[in-house]
């Protein structure tokens, strides 16, 4: 079984020409983050993802996590993992320095991000989880919540979870039931809560629960939810450990991946009340849990592209080893010498390629959206992070489920079989199109609020830039970058009429257009990812010229491209069709007909 190894080459070259990291260490606060420091910090990563959470991934997901009378226990090798993670600094890489992070680029961090979830994703859930608990913390809870929290949990002493879903509300926070009465200076808080992820386990001393739950007089509906901290230990007031609190995991769910990571059913205050503290202004716990959205969904897509980055490292390894028939291809006796296993891999790598330069454009525009020094640049940044997340997050998971169902492939039956860790990609990756909002729910979102809702401005200005992007490569003087210009264009044509389609017909029409909000999503995701491709391609074909670089490494990201070009981007009119056209067979039946 292929041992994982962070593609440093690729996220080099991503992070400076895509995301912009000289731009970024230029930003007020990150001037002591140097593109130098972050080649350092990438490959020290790399060696902890390839030397400490490879080598217990496959272990994990064959052990799992095991819950015995509300106690869950990790897998083998996971505490110790986590206590080196933790000892070593990563766990509060990406977090403020005020409460003992690094106060990292996003961007920057992201990277990072990928290969702790490449190498293992169950591992890596626990850290997403905690930080963004973190951030919800850091930017509503109180002074006094801030201290008593944050600290530990940015060093990794502590975890957080997000406790949103219940069992009759499934993704419809509006009917959650779960309750919280006011006791003296903090709540007492009851109901039950699903889909936790890292609930309870035993890698850390106490958990800290984020639980929406209502006050008394709420509202209906989602405007009169609350947002409460419900420690899995209560602190005392020298940070000391207290009292168990009146929470418990009743179960972990038994999943078809990510197994070593427990998923909890949490029930709070069987006896009497679990102690919770108020996050903010009541009522308006789901906005204040909603603030750290932007950076899950980010993680979440994130994770679409490290599955699909290891299960691509697993079938090349495969193909240039196993030897089976006749190959075509001169000098490739494995079968990597079959032109369909080979077209495969080329598919797979530029489906991956595509994703991560996604991902790191969409983490460089929301550190420009937060630091960069001009208040308008950053207003226009954010909403075009706003307009990107939930294209990063439906389009690459939804993505990874093709690449890693090549993985399987080029596996033959072996990919069907366990012990080769094809299957774990497979089984790993589906969760990610569903967590965190639904690829249908990240579609809504595309078309209403972040299309329709501000009449098409921000999509249009992308949709300019990288137009005028596909005009130069098109009148390029390098022969290699013309086809780019010219394929991109008609790709850029694409999603210009279906993005006019919507914003004509979608408020007269708002079921025709929702028919076709996830083929939007996934046109806009094809193109934008044929667009960095390009200029991917022009990044490398300029440095090849100056002989600045590897020049076969260079060379295979300009001949990636073009594959991406000819083999995904060219969906984009289909996709199209699908919006434009599509409703109507959608939209026909009866119940009774299906």
């Amino acid at each position: 079984m292929s041992a994982y190894q962070a593609p440093l080459r690729d996220m080099l070259f991503t992070l400076q020409h895509i995301a912009g990291l000289d731009a970024i260490c230029a930003q007020p606060g990150f001037e002591d983050t140097s593109p130098d420091l972050v080649e350092a910090i990438l490959e020290e990563a790399s060696r902890f993802a390839t030397g400490v959470l490879d080598p217990i991934n496959w272990s994990g997901d064959q052990q799992g996590a095991r819950w015995d009378q509300g106690v869950v226990h990790s897998a083998d090798g996971f505490k110790e993992a986590y206590a080196q993670f933790c000892e070593t600094g990563w766990n509060g890489m990406p977090a403020s320095p005020e409460f003992g992070g690094q106060g990292l680029p996003t961007a920057v961090s992201t990277a990072v991000l990928e290969m702790w979830k490449s190498s293992n994703m169950a591992f890596s859930l626990c850290q997403m989880l905690t930080l963004g608990a973190v951030e919800a913390l850091a930017r509503h809870a109180s002074p006094e919540l801030q201290q008593r929290f944050l600290p530990k949990m940015v060093s990794g002493q502590w975890t957080g979870t997000m406790n949103l879903t219940e069992p009759q509300a499934g993704s419809d926070l509006s009917a959650i039931r779960s309750k919280a009465v006011p006791e003296g200076d903090h709540h007492r808080i009851s109901g039950h809560k699903i889909f936790i992820t890292w609930g309870e386990h035993d890698m850390a001393e106490n958990i800290v629960h984020l639980v929406l739950a209502r006050l008394p007089d709420a509202p209906e509906g989602v405007k009169g939810i609350s947002l409460f901290a419900c420690p899995k230990f209560l602190v005392n007031a020298d940070g000391s450990l207290g009292a168990r609190n009146d929470l418990m995991c009743t179960a972990i769910e038994h999943k078809l991946g990510i197994h070593a990571s427990p998923t909890a059913v949490m029930s709070f205050g069987d006896q009497g009340g679990a102690i919770g503290y108020l996050v903010g202004e009541a009522h308006k716990g789901l906005g204040h849990m909603f603030t750290m959205m932007n950076h899950a969904r980010l993680n979440v897509g994130l994770e679409g592209v490290a599955i699909a980055e290891r299960a691509y490292q697993r079938a090349r390894a495969y193909a240039l080893d196993r030897v089976q028939g006749r190959t075509l291809v001169a000098g490739s006796p494995a079968i990597i010498g079959h032109p369909d296993v080979r077209r495969m891999l080329m598919t797979m790598k530029a489906r991956v390629e595509a994703m991560r330069a996604l991902a790191y454009f969409a983490a460089g525009e929301m550190d420009r959206a937060h630091g960069h020094p001009d208040e308008a640049v950053r207003t226009q940044k954010q909403a075009l992070v706003d307009l990107l997340i939930p294209i990063v997050k439906g389009w690459c998971t939804e993505t990874a489920q093709l690449v890693v169902a090549d993985g399987v492939q080029v596996h033959g039956g072996m990919g069907f079989i366990e012990e080769t860790g094809a299957a774990q990609h497979l089984r790993d990756a589906r969760i990610t199109t569903i967590y965190e909002g639904t690829t249908g729910i990240q579609a809504n979102d595309l078309i209403g609020r972040k299309l329709m809702r501000e009449g098409g401005v921000t999509m249009k200005a992308l949709q300019r830039a990288m137009s005028a992007d596909a005009h130069r490569l098109a009148e390029a003087e390098d022969a290699a970058l013309r086809p780019l210009g010219l394929g991109l264009q008609r790709g850029l044509d694409a999603l210009s009429q279906a993005t006019e389609w919507l914003l004509t017909c979608g408020p007269q029409r708002p079921a025709a257009a929702a028919a076709g909000a996830v083929p939007y999503l996934h046109l806009a995701g094809t193109v934008m990812g044929g667009w960095l491709m390009a200029r991917s391609a022009e990044a490398a074909q300029a440095r090849l010229l100056r002989q600045d670089g590897d020049a076969a490494a260079l060379g295979a990201k300009v001949a990636t491209a073009h594959h991406h070009l000819h083999h995904v981007l060219v969906d984009a009119p289909a996709w199209r069709d699908r919006v434009v056209n599509g409703a109507s067979s959608t939209l026909s039946l009866q119940d009774a007909q299906f």
